[in-house]
């Protein structure tokens, strides 16, 4: 009997489920890197005015203030609503929005009657007060897979607000009203990217093995393929009279790479690549403000062959050829030739030339760490939900950063898009901002579920 009631004990003990161990917040190291990240903005922002007059610029303190202020606010609201979040999303945010304002501050020197740096402040002071309400309001992220269809409605509203509005620089993408700028798409991509995710996650058996195999490729039926293609053609067809063609773009690739992740089948890729090589191939004929963008990839400098001067194409190509290796160094580049696109489409001209390849890579490297860590919250997660948000949310900034980037350089034509956080425009900040909130609230939920504080 005491035999038998003394192995009983340890049995038991045995038997009983491992507590679970909590795991570090790291909430420290995000503190650090926050001020760290404040630090180099504040010294760019020195440097700039050291290469320009000489001295410290009187703003300095200000600025530095402002922007600490602001990235302490967001770092006290992760902390407090968000104990478990990814430390590494929110400073990679605040250095490379404290980067964008240096670069627009110093391109603003160059053009005193069109100053946008202040501007550009008090749009990301309206992104982090976003970035905020969204951290301490949103609890769970699957509470919006209730409201897909409100989502997708808002978003076809704003993306055809613009077509009611005269066309700026050849495009319909803006809303203006008494001297107020807003640009509709921006927010647009979210609200379908949590369409997508919550239509995908309900239908992702019926997607993956329903339907009719066609040679290599397994079709859903159109039941159940048919709503979400329709809604997409529908973005797509309103941005092509916008001629808004970098936001179909991101829209398509959107598209393609989260019907890839939900149904884990590679064709739809190869399918992607075909439909988007024949409707480039389509637009780029049809539509003459596309097809001189075209001409002006394929043949930059032939303006300057033909006497008229470089386009800015070439004035871009020309930054960074003379950024070299390391850079001409803070404010004594000169890509404000670039025209009025220089604080816009193409402000990563202007880090390429002053911070050279060198620091056009550390660029590179920030926008990848905030996709990868996107993507690696979206696949800890066990909710389908969960997981294809976070991982559109990552595909809209790969994706935008690739359009951007590969205009810019020569590698794609031109589409016009804004740089995710560095580049001139308070819709594109503040969706970049609510972007990476929702990432830091999704990457939260993701550690909860392994540290015994619930699992979404």
């Amino acid at each position: 009997m005491m035999q038998a009631g003394a192995e009983a004990v340890p049995r038991a003990a045995a038997d009983a489920p491992t507590p679970a161990v909590p795991l570090p917040r790291r909430r420290g190291v995000e503190l650090a890197l926050i001020l760290l990240a404040v630090l180099l903005s504040v010294y760019g922002y020195c440097a700039v005015g050291i290469a320009r007059t000489g001295t410290i610029p009187p703003g300095a303190a200000g600025y530095g203030a402002g922007l600490g202020v602001l990235a302490l606010l967001a770092h006290a609201a992760v902390r407090l609503r968000a104990p478990c979040a990814d430390p590494l999303l929110l400073p990679i945010a605040v250095l490379l929005n404290g980067i964008g304002l240096v670069l627009i501050y110093r391109l603003d020197l160059e053009t005193p009657d069109d100053r946008a740096a202040p501007t550009q402040l008090v749009w990301s002071t309206l992104g982090v007060a976003l970035f905020i309400v969204v951290v301490a309001a949103l609890r769970d992220h699957r509470v919006l897979q209730r409201y897909a269809y409100v989502s997708v409605v808002a978003a076809l509203v704003l993306l055809t607000l613009p077509i009611l509005f005269p066309a700026v620089n050849g495009a319909r993408i803006w809303v203006r009203v008494a001297g107020f700028s807003l640009q509709p798409g921006e927010f647009a991509k979210v609200l379908l990217a949590v369409f997508f995710a919550a239509y995908l996650a309900a239908n992702r058996t019926a997607l993956a093995y329903a339907g009719r195999k066609i040679w290599w490729m397994q079709l859903p039926t159109g039941r159940v393929l048919g709503p979400i293609v329709a809604i997409w053609l529908l973005s797509v067809c309103v941005l092509v009279l916008e001629r808004d063609l970098g936001t179909s773009l991101l829209f398509f690739g959107l598209f393609v790479v989260m019907l890839y992740v939900a149904t884990g089948r590679t064709g739809w890729i190869t399918v992607g690549l075909l439909l988007a090589a024949l409707g480039a191939v389509a637009v780029g004929r049809l539509e003459p403000h596309v097809h001189g963008r075209i001409e002006d990839w394929l043949h930059p400098f032939a303006s300057i062959e033909a006497g008229q001067g470089p386009n800015q194409l070439a004035q871009s190509l020309f930054s960074f050829a003379a950024g070299g290796v390391l850079g001409t160094g803070l404010g004594l580049g000169h890509s404000v030739l670039i025209g009025f696109a220089a604080k816009s489409d193409f402000i990563l001209a202007t880090a390429g030339e002053e911070l050279g390849l060198a620091g056009l890579c550390a660029l590179f490297l920030l926008y990848g760490l905030l996709v990868e860590r996107g993507y690696r919250a979206g696949l800890a997660l066990r909710d389908p939900f969960g997981r294809l948000l976070a991982i559109g949310l990552a595909s809209i900034v790969a994706l935008q950063v690739f359009v951007i980037a590969g205009g810019v350089t020569g590698l794609i034509p031109l589409t016009g898009m804004a740089m995710p956080f560095l580049a001139q425009g308070g819709s594109s900040v503040v969706t970049n901002w609510a972007i990476v909130a929702l990432l830091i609230r999704v990457s939260d939920s993701a550690r909860r579920q392994y540290d015994g504080k619930g699992a979404p």
